[in-house]
């Protein structure tokens, strides 16, 4: 993995000229957004084709806009209606509060936050949580005998470790974590784009990557994550995250997407994301395949 910040930031303005040129939406229409790496994706594939099954309202599809800020900034501009969001995300990244709380009191401040002060509301949560997970390779854990992040911190001064752009940014990120773990490593962590992440690790470029627990090539390339036994990480519990104008519009959207209440498994999540990722199948089949079996649409 070699794409560094000098790239990622040609992304990051490629993003925001996009959101400039593009209008608000319409009010026979709902824009869903996604963030730019698979499980956003699909998540936002997963609002879609729900809308599209449950209301008569046309759907449009703006995916792949850069991280946390970009969505952010889209959907106050009114340039998409719904995206999916991270309860954790939202509470340190966009709201800039401290990174703890049960799952449950992390949704309703988040909630009670966005409605106060964005005009923006969350619907229920999918069902599971994406914490980040600090994977190392599983040979290197069986042969070193380490399962928690305390314990690596022992080796790190000999390990080069990853991690994308927002990762080193964020408040619950890279400098909070290493300084609760005392982690250390070889040279300063190579920024790199969260889909190359994987590979990196998996051909020794990096001995460290900060993905995703419901990452799908995580079982398949033999990767164990180090539990955060001191639990920096609060809960991230994926959420769509909506214009409250939108919802008053449009009420039959948040009917259809209350559907979704806890349908998504931490393990279901996985095995969509390696769907994608790991067997390389159409994202959209995917997803009416996972709704269709749920009972959701036809």
């Amino acid at each position: 993995m070699t794409v560094l910040r000098p790239i990622l930031g040609v992304s990051v303005l490629s993003a925001l000229a996009l959101l400039l040129s593009c209008e608000p939406s319409h009010s026979d229409s709902i824009v869903v957004g996604s963030k730019n790496f698979t499980e956003s994706f699909l998540l936002g594939e997963i609002l879609a084709q729900q809308i599209e099954a449950h209301t008569n309202l046309k759907v449009e599809r703006r995916f792949y806009l850069a991280g946390t800020y970009i969505c952010q900034q889209a959907i106050l501009s009114g340039r998409i209606d719904v995206y999916p969001e991270y309860t954790g995300t939202a509470l340190t990244a966009i709201l800039k509060e401290k990174a703890s709380g049960a799952k449950e009191d992390v949704y309703q401040q988040v909630k009670r936050e966005y409605e106060g002060r964005f005009g923006l509301t969350l619907g229920p949560a999918f069902g599971f949580n994406d914490t980040f997970a600090m994977e190392i390779r599983g040979q290197d854990a069986r042969r070193l005998n380490i399962k928690t992040l305390s314990q690596a911190a022992a080796f790190a001064p000999q390990w080069h470790a990853g991690f994308g752009y927002e990762f080193m940014e964020r408040p619950d990120g890279y400098r909070g974590l290493a300084a609760m773990y005392g982690l250390h490593f070889a040279e300063g962590p190579r920024i790199m784009d969260l889909g190359l992440l994987a590979r990196a690790l998996k051909d020794r470029q990096i001995d460290l990557a900060a993905g995703n627990a419901t990452d799908g090539l995580i079982p398949a390339l033999d990767f164990v994550v180090l539990e955060d036994d001191r639990h920096y990480f609060p809960p991230y519990e994926a959420v769509p995250v909506m214009r409250q104008q939108t919802i008053q519009q449009h009420p039959e959207v948040a009917r259809a997407l209350a559907e979704l209440a806890g349908k998504i498994s931490d393990e279901e999540m996985q095995h969509l994301n390696y769907a994608v990722d790991g067997q390389h199948r159409d994202a959209k089949e995917v997803v009416h395949e996972f709704l269709r079996n749920k009972g959701l649409v036809p």
